[in-house]
């Protein structure tokens, strides 16, 4: 019996050692995964509120004033109008072409926030209209049913292949791309081109990925997701991204379904 508890003994040494060992084998791993996450985390956070800060200087330093600006120059054009009635035509042309100005500048807000074409023509049309040329060949899939996705899941999606599709156009010289999206309990995303594929550097050798790539990687960390891209030289390259459809901090309200739940196309 006492052989026996001792053997038992010595095995759970042993265990308990072997599984000490594992442990100091991936910590530095561990603590690799862990620092760059948090580098990210503080990286979404800084462009968060970086655009926040950019939106409220447009709206209080650039729209507010232009409009405060306009209202006196529609009291301009009344008094004009009342007083020298033939003067007021150089003044209501200087108004409209003001006025036709402003809107513009609205509408470049807007689409800073959302992408027009998500709410214009859907996502799946939207990523059609996206990925139309940038190579010989180009198909386009959504497996699922596209409707009622969360508003930042659309977005991200949308930005995330927006980029991928960019870079195709302008460096793999690609004969054939697929932009694969399947709904599942995510929206798992693919883009795949058969072009020259990434620099060695870019692939993982070198220092990690800036620019393009980084905002990819960062718009899926932003609603939970992951995003990697693997490439081949000469062989081409594939973006994929994970999204989960429970986005951290959304709400219903907030998902844009209200307005579109009558859309069923």
């Amino acid at each position: 019996m006492r052989a026996v508890l001792a053997g038992a003994a010595g095995a759970a040494v042993a265990f308990a050692c072997g599984a000490a060992v594992a442990h100091m084998a991936h910590a530095p791993r561990l603590a690799r995964l862990t620092s760059d996450l948090q580098r990210s985390r503080e990286r979404i956070l800084a462009t968060r509120e970086e655009e926040r800060r950019r939106l409220r200087h447009d709206l209080h330093d650039g729209l507010g004033p232009t409009l405060a600006s306009l209202a006196m120059s529609l009291d301009t054009a009344r008094l004009t109008l009342a007083g020298e009635p033939e003067r007021i035509e150089p003044v209501l042309t200087d108004l409209r072409d003001r006025l036709a100005t402003t809107v513009g500048e609205i509408r470049e807000m807007a689409r800073g926030l959302r992408p027009p074409a998500l709410d214009d023509l859907g996502l799946p049309a939207a990523i059609e209209s996206l990925a139309e040329g940038c190579s010989d060949r180009v198909d386009v899939r959504f497996d699922g049913d596209h409707r009622h996705l969360p508003a930042a899941v659309e977005v991200a999606a949308y930005r995330i292949i927006e980029e991928a599709v960019e870079n195709i156009r302008k460096h793999s010289r690609a004969g054939t791309t697929l932009v694969l999206l399947t709904r599942e309990a995510d929206l798992h995303i693919m883009i795949a081109d058969s072009g020259v594929g990434l620099p060695e550097p870019v692939r993982g050798a070198g220092p990690p990925a800036t620019g393009g790539l980084a905002r990819m990687r960062e718009w899926a960390a932003e609603v939970g997701g992951t995003c990697t891209v693997t490439s081949r030289p000469g062989v081409g390259t594939i973006v994929s991204a994970r999204l989960p459809l429970a986005v951290p901090g959304y709400h219903r309200a907030f998902s844009g379904e209200s307005g579109r739940a009558g859309n069923t196309s």
